[in-house]
């Protein structure tokens, strides 16, 4: 069954005459008419009663023309929809990615990429490095962005996919400044504890600090006071003065630049890692392959 025999059927019981029906519908007497027949071998019954005079419907076809009506509306509202939508998706990026990168990297990019992404809507999923990964393996996302360091596995194929790395940062242990721009909160002070604003084990930052102060001869005395999932929320934090976090330095350098914030220990105490940018090996659209050109000839 096609929509068009829907439409020619309900011009037909309008119109109460072939000829005026197919002129409304643009296509010949015969054609229609064969268009009409199709229909109701479709249904299985004469809709339409044949003879002289004024077309009218058989019992069978005043029965079905309110579902006719209401399929072929609620079916060319479904193709306009698809029709957009997939308009829609040509003009969309979708990007998963760590809810710190999409604050840092992330909004960077929509700065300096707006030539590139002009006309574009950029969907940013943040979730989990495990998550953004499979959203990546599940086609739910065209890019993943990740961080990349020893510490932490991402298990993608590599016949499958390919990365580029977009990005390097270091994590820094940081501090609310005093007056004289030193760290309230510092290492190397004898022996007092030093307030310590941990992650949540389940984040990828969190699993960079804990390997490091794991592994670090030099590592200071901690006192965990504070454990969160957000590095924003850390960063609120150190503001305030609880303690000390390690946070991207591509988020607080204006803040240790301009006195608000300082670091609590020297280079030994910083943990270095790359952004990695993962894609499908597989063709995209138009707008996410100019997105891929323009991030892999950085």
């Amino acid at each position: 069954m096609q929509l068009k025999w829907l439409e020619d059927f309900i011009v037909l019981a309008q119109e109460r005459s072939f000829t005026r029906a197919a002129e409304l519908r643009h296509v010949t007497h015969p054609a229609f008419g064969r268009r009409i027949r199709a229909l109701e071998a479709w249904a299985g019954t004469p809709l339409v009663e044949r003879g002289g005079g004024p077309v009218t419907l058989t019992p069978a076809g005043q029965s079905f023309l309110e579902t006719a009506a209401n399929l072929a509306r609620s079916l060319t509202q479904a193709h306009e929809e698809l029709q957009s939508l997939a308009g829609r998706q040509g003009r969309t990026i979708t990007l998963a990615t760590g809810r710190t990168l999409a604050r840092t990297v992330v909004a960077d990019w929509l700065v300096r990429l707006q030539p590139v992404l002009q006309g574009a809507e950029v969907c940013v999923r943040t979730r989990s490095l495990a998550d953004t990964v499979a959203m990546l393996e599940r086609s739910e996302a065209d890019f993943s962005l990740v961080y990349h360091h020893p510490t932490l596995a991402v298990r993608l194929d590599a016949r499958q996919f390919s990365h580029v790395t977009v990005a390097s940062d270091r994590l820094v242990p940081v501090s609310r400044a005093t007056a004289q721009g030193q760290a309230q909160h510092r290492f190397g002070q004898g022996s007092a504890l030093v307030p310590y604003l941990a992650y949540a084990p389940q984040l990828a930052l969190g699993r960079l600090v804990e390997d490091h102060l794991a592994q670090n001869p030099h590592a200071p005395r901690l006192q965990r006071v504070v454990e969160c999932d957000s590095a924003d929320a850390h960063y609120e934090y150190v503001q305030k003065g609880l303690g000390v976090a390690w946070l991207p330095w591509s988020m607080v350098h204006a803040d240790c630049k301009a006195g608000r914030l300082a670091p609590a220990g020297d280079v030994r105490m910083e943990v270095r890692f790359d952004v990695r940018l993962y894609r499908p090996k597989r063709r995209l659209g138009p707008l996410a392959e100019a997105f891929w050109k323009a991030m892999a000839q950085r």
